[in-house]
């Protein structure tokens, strides 16, 4: 029985306990590399057919959008209590987010142009720099910098839960979504936080190859890279829209 903490809420659950079988192959850390360049690859994809299909048909825009993000959001919700799915459910979980990220995407290179390239590069860039400082030892992924990271993305998650609910009832939480200073520098913030947990994700990489976890723990490492990734662009995004506007 094998037993890993994480800073990142999805590849901890908190903590993550599995067995490994006499004789069952286990997870590489080389091995969820590769099934992460899958799923980039998936998003890629059906982010390029969303992107082009909601350009051609406007209409359906929005129904791609939030389509998308809510099968992706319950997909995600059943990988994270049922690890053993993620060879079949993390492919899918791509695809339901490509379709999200293609067609939110052309929304916001509609507003700015040439916005979603230089996304794109930066969320690149800021994985290059943080991989590059963790395999160096530079950050060095302690309990403490785990906690630390846990409960700056757990407030970040629970502000943007209460904006959620507030928007029913017509109220916003002041200057967070605004392009004033408070505004993007609570943008700025989050960034960093999600960056940060791309130094969890690469750990968990390393801590299931040491621990010897099942192999299709890969996929679940792979699935929580890319929930991550997805996180850190969509942040990058909104920092950009705010600095254009």
């Amino acid at each position: 029985m094998a037993l890993i903490s994480s800073g990142n809420p999805v590849l901890s659950d908190k903590r993550l306990k599995v067995e490994t079988l006499t004789g069952e192959a286990t997870m590489t850390a080389k091995g969820a590399v590769y099934k992460t360049l899958a799923l980039l690859g998936i998003v890629l994809l059906t982010g390029s057919f969303s992107w082009s299909y909601a350009a051609e048909n406007p209409a359906y825009t929005q129904i791609i959008t939030i389509g998308g993000a809510i099968a992706g959001f319950i997909t995600a919700l059943v990988v994270i209590f049922k690890q053993n799915l993620a060879p079949t459910l993390a492919p899918l979980y791509a695809v339901f987010q490509g379709l999200f990220l293609g067609a939110i995407s052309m929304l916001f290179e509609n507003m700015y142009n040439g916005i979603v390239l230089q996304a794109i590069l930066i969320t690149l860039c800021i994985l290059l720099v943080m991989l590059s400082l963790y395999q160096y030892g530079i950050i060095k992924v302690t309990e403490k910098f785990r906690m630390g990271v846990f409960a700056a993305t757990g407030g970040v998650a629970l502000v943007y839960f209460l904006s959620f609910i507030m928007g029913f009832f017509g109220v916003q939480i002041p200057y967070i979504h605004g392009s004033g200073l408070i505004g993007i520098g609570f943008s700025v913030v989050v960034v960093i936080i999600a960056a940060l947990n791309l130094v969890m994700d690469f750990d968990f990489f390393d801590k299931g190859e040491e621990h010897q976890l099942p192999k299709y723990m890969e996929w679940y490492g792979a699935f929580g890279l890319m929930v991550t990734l997805i996180w850190l662009y969509l942040e990058i995004l909104r920092l950009l829209a705010k600095t254009r506007r």
